[in-house]
């Protein structure tokens, strides 16, 4: 998704208590980076942050991390986290309390900038991710541009690294999903749960409700349904 650009985003994830600029320094100790130990799950390509935003408050036992690579996208993502939580937005002039009232709300999400392609950079075995995400991701439907698929072989071989669970997969194009369960066959993961039409399984989360975001109703308003599926990583590394 493009986005233009929004001048104000970077200085103000800049500033933000839950925004960390530098991943790559938490490589094999991400458990730091949260107040407290649970269990991380990661969404890869978190766009706007409606998703991670919802989730995040809803199950505080859980720690997040959500990534994507523009910043204006992680600007947005920024001020929706913060309206989820209740956290009015201050300017970048406003008082340092601010941000010390935000850090005491928002515990258990960080959002990081990164490119995906080289996720494998700043995770590893030592992180032992729970939990991936993958929603809505770029279908990239021309064969040329296949391995920039977020669920391209290339890219499971990387989460095969520091996932010790599973991958939670939607999306609403056709040709994505027949060609992602493929590739994780391929790729040697576990396959547990599969539907073309999520809106009619009452539980495919397992526990865990779907978190419907504004592209995903947008989609389902137009009659078209959502795949997903959840594999699990069992590649031992």
């Amino acid at each position: 998704m493009r986005m233009k650009f929004k001048p104000w985003a970077r200085e103000e994830l800049e500033t933000s208590p839950f925004y960390i600029d530098n991943p790559c320094d938490y490589k094999g100790k991400w458990k730091t980076a949260f107040e407290r130990q649970a269990p991380i799950y990661v969404e890869l390509g978190c766009g706007k942050g409606n998703f991670i935003a919802q989730l995040s408050k809803k199950n505080q036992a859980i720690n997040y991390i959500a990534v994507d690579l523009v910043d204006a996208m992680l600007g947005m993502a920024k001020r929706n986290v913060e309206a989820t939580y209740g956290i009015r937005n201050s300017t970048v002039a406003e008082e340092v309390e601010d941000e010390i009232e935000k850090q005491k709300v928002v515990k258990n999400l960080k959002l990081i900038r990164y490119d995906i392609s080289r996720i494998s950079d700043i995770f590893d075995k030592q992180d032992s991710i729970s939990r991936i995400y993958i929603n809505f991701c770029n279908p990239w439907p021309r064969g040329k541009h296949h391995k920039k698929r977020l669920t391209h072989e290339r890219q499971l071989e990387q989460y095969a690294k520091f996932l010790n669970g599973e991958i939670f997969f939607k999306t609403d194009d056709d040709g994505l999903f027949e060609d992602s369960i493929k590739y994780f066959e391929r790729s040697g993961y576990l396959i547990e749960k599969i539907t073309r039409d999520l809106a009619s399984e009452l539980d495919f989360w397992n526990g865990e409700s779907n978190v419907i975001t504004e592209h995903e109703r947008m989609f389902m308003n137009d009659g078209i349904k959502i795949k997903a599926l959840i594999a699990k990583n069992i590649i031992d590394n």
